[in-house]
C-alpha cells in the first residue's frame, strides 16, 4: 500500500474520461478538483482513459483529451502517456484483469450469467413501462443454476455476468459534502459487469481499477450518485476497503439547465480556439469551486490548491457564465508584456504549419498580399455576425435552411473523426437527405462556416477550424431563425 512519509495512507486521486468525443469543460473541472486536492495533501493524481466502450471510443479522442488537459496546464503524475507503477492506464489494455475479477464473483455467488437475448429484454422493459414500473433487470436468470450456467457458458451461449444485489435493506451512501444519501437495494439494478464481448462495463472496471490502483478519494460528478450503491456493494463483495466519495455539482446554463453544447460551447479546445488562455480558464473554474472575496478574484492554481475545501463547495449548480469568463480573460491578456502578448499569439494561431495550409488555400485567390486578411480572416475569428441577411443570396427556404445547418451540426458531432474528408461526406450527404443540390447547399454552409457566400474551400476551411468552432458557427448561423426546439431536432433526428 503507498503510503505517505508520515505513515498514514497516501491520498490519490484521478481523473478517469471516456475517449468517445470532444473533451468536455466538465472534464477539466473534475480534474482540477482532483488535481488540487492531491496537491493540498502532498498525493498523487492520475489520469486513466475509460476506453470499454468499444463502439464509441477512439484514439484521435484521446489524443484530444490529452491534448486539452495539457494545454489547460495541468498535468498528472501517471497516466498513459507517462507511465506509472499501477499501469496500464487505460482499460482497454486490462480486459484479463475485470474477467479474471468477474469470475472471482461467478465463484463467490455474488454474481451470475445472464442468458437473456436482447428480444427478452426489450420485452421486459416494454411491460415495465407499460404497467409505470421502475425499468430494471427482472431476475430471471437467477433461477438458472451454477452447474447448468457454466455447462451453458461451455457451449458458446451468449451471455452477460450481472452482480447480484440485496431484495432489501438500505445502503448509506456517505458523501463528503452531501452527508449520508440512502438507497433502497429494492430500487438498484442488476447491473451488467461483463459485455458479452468479454469487456467490462464502468461499473466493475471502475472499482477494480481504483482499487488496484489505490485511490484514496473519488470526486466525480453527481451524475453517478446513484451508481454509489452498485459500486459499494461490489467493494463489499470483494472485501475492499471503499474510497472516500464526492459527488460535485454539475455545471449549469444560465437557465440552470444541464450545461450542453446545445445551448452552450462545451469542449475544452473550442475555448482554446476561441483564444484563451489557459490559466483564465482555469481561474474560472476555480472560483466556481472556491468563489474569493470581491477584489480577489484572479488566482492561480496554487492559491486553489491552499483555499480548496471539498465540504464548502457549494452543491447549488455553478453557473458557467460566459461574460465572467471572457472578462477575466480580458484581465490575464492586459497584464501581460507586449512580447508575452505577441508570443501567445502566435502560438494560439500563427504556427507555421497552420499558415502554410492556409496560404496554400489563398494564393490562387489573391492578387495584393493585402487581400490575404481579409479573405483568410474567418480562420482567425471565433463567432461570426451572422444574420438572417447573410443567408439572403441562398436558393433554401426558412425551414430546409434549418434543417441543413442543424443536420450537419448534428451529424459531424456524431462522427469519429473531424477532416476535410468526413466534412464532404457528411455534408453532401445532408443534400441527399433533403434532395437538395449541394451547389445550392453549399453557399448556406459557406455563410455558416465563412461569413460569405465564396471563400477558400469549404471543406479545408471547416477542417483547419475544427469541430468545436464549427459547432458553434452552426449554432450562431442557427440563433436568427430561432435555433432547433428539442421537438424538432427529435422529429430531425429520426
Amino acid at each position: 500500500m503507498n503510503l505517505s512519509p508520515t505513515g498514514a495512507r497516501r491520498v490519490r486521486t484521478r481523473v478517469a474520461p471516456s475517449p468517445t468525443g470532444d473533451p468536455h469543460v466538465g472534464t477539466a473541472y473534475v480534474a482540477l478538483v482532483n488535481y488540487c486536492f492531491a496537491r493540498k495533501h502532498g498525493g498523487d493524481f492520475i489520469l486513466r482513459i475509460e476506453d470499454t466502450d468499444r463502439a464509441r471510443s477512439t484514439p484521435e479522442s484521446e489524443r484530444a483529451i490529452l491534448e486539452a488537459l495539457h494545454w489547460s496546464g495541468l498535468s498528472w503524475d501517471e497516466g498513459p502517456d507517462v507511465g506509472g507503477p499501477f499501469g496500464p492506464y487505460r482499460q482497454s489494455d486490462r480486459s484479463a484483469i475485470y474477467v479474471r475479477y468477474a469470475d472471482e464473483l461467478l465463484a463467490s455467488g455474488h454474481a451470475f450469467r445472464c442468458f437473456c437475448t436482447p428480444e427478452r429484454l426489450e420485452a421486459m422493459r416494454a411491460a415495465q413501462r407499460a404497467a409505470g414500473q421502475q425499468q430494471k433487470y427482472d431476475g430471471h436468470c437467477l433461477t438458472v443454476s451454477p452447474e447448468e450456467s457454466a455447462r451453458r457458458a461451455a457451449a458458446g451461449e451468449s451471455f452477460v455476468v450481472r452482480m447480484k444485489v440485496p431484495e432489501s435493506g438500505v445502503c448509506i451512501v456517505h458523501d463528503l459534502a452531501r452527508g449520508e444519501i440512502p438507497f433502497e437495494f429494492s430500487t438498484v439494478d442488476m447491473q451488467v459487469l461483463l459485455k458479452s464481448d468479454g469487456l467490462p462495463t464502468y461499473h466493475l472496471a471502475n472499482v477494480v481499477d481504483d482499487h488496484l490502483m489505490e485511490i484514496t478519494h473519488v470526486i466525480r460528478g453527481e451524475e453517478w450518485v446513484s451508481s454509489a450503491p452498485k459500486h459499494l456493494l461490489l467493494y463489499e463483495y470483494f472485501g475492499w476497503e471503499p474510497p472516500a466519495l464526492m459527488h460535485l455539482p454539475l455545471l449549469r446554463n444560465p437557465d440552470k439547465s444541464k450545461l450542453s453544447k446545445r445551448k452552450n460551447p462545451t469542449g475544452i479546445l473550442f475555448y482554446e480556439r476561441m483564444g484563451y488562455l489557459p490559466e483564465a480558464l482555469l481561474n474560472f473554474l476555480g472560483l466556481l469551486l472556491a468563489p474569493a472575496p470581491e477584489g480577489q478574484e484572479i488566482f492561480g492554481v496554487d492559491v486553489l490548491i491552499e483555499r480548496l475545501d471539498l465540504a464548502k463547495i457549494s452543491l447549488g449548480g455553478p453557473v458557467f457564465d460566459a461574460a465572467k469568463l471572457d472578462w477575466l480573460n480580458g484581465q490575464y491578456l492586459r497584464a501581460l508584456t507586449t512580447d508575452e502578448l505577441l508570443a501567445r499569439t502566435a502560438a494560439w494561431g500563427f504556427d507555421r504549419t497552420r499558415l502554410e495550409r492556409i496560404a496554400e488555400l489563398a494564393k490562387s485567390r489573391i492578387e495584393r498580399l493585402s487581400d490575404l486578411a481579409p479573405t483568410a480572416g474567418y480562420l482567425f475569428a471565433g463567432r461570426l455576425a451572422v444574420t438572417k441577411d447573410s443567408f439572403a443570396g441562398t436558393k433554401l427556404d426558412d425551414d430546409v435552411l434549418r434543417k441543413a445547418l442543424a443536420l450537419a451540426m448534428w451529424r459531424l458531432d456524431a462522427e469519429r473523426t473531424f477532416d476535410k474528408e468526413v466534412v464532404e461526406r457528411v455534408l453532401k450527404g445532408v443534400g441527399e437527405t433533403l434532395a437538395v443540390k449541394f451547389r445550392d447547399l453549399s453557399r448556406v454552409y459557406y455563410v455558416a462556416m465563412t461569413g460569405s457566400a465564396t471563400s477558400l474551400p469549404l471543406f479545408d476551411s471547416m477542417e483547419l477550424l475544427g469541430r468545436d468552432l464549427c459547432r458553434e458557427r452552426f449554432r450562431v448561423a442557427l440563433d436568427p431563425f430561432g435555433g432547433v426546439s428539442a421537438k424538432e431536432q427529435k422529429e430531425w433526428m429520426r
